[in-house]
């Protein structure tokens, strides 16, 4: 193995990585409109996708609740009725 295997610094290597992760343009007018307009399409789509997907949840929370209410009140065994009765606070002699 030479010195010069794992030296990452050099014009070629950089110029290969920066050409490797770099996004590059169509150079023909109509593609370009083409593929921005695709890229609208797209973007528009996942939106009402996102907005349909989070009016269902909505509208699922709200029927679950719903139906949860036509069950009548939940009566939970740890709950005990009594009635209640407010009594004066008791008064301390001033000193």
């Amino acid at each position: 193995m030479t010195v010069h295997a794992f030296r990452f610094h050099t014009h070629q290597f950089q110029s290969r990585v920066r050409a490797a992760f770099e996004p590059r343009k169509p150079r023909h007018r109509l593609l370009r409109v083409a593929l921005g307009v695709l890229g609208l399409v797209v973007l528009a789509g996942l939106v009402v996708v996102g907005a349909v997907v989070g009016a269902a949840m909505l509208l699922g929370g709200l029927a679950v609740a719903m139906l949860r209410n036509l069950r009548g009140p939940r009566r939970s065994a740890d709950v005990m009725s009594a009635e209640y009765r407010v009594v004066d606070s008791p008064r301390l002699p001033r000193n």
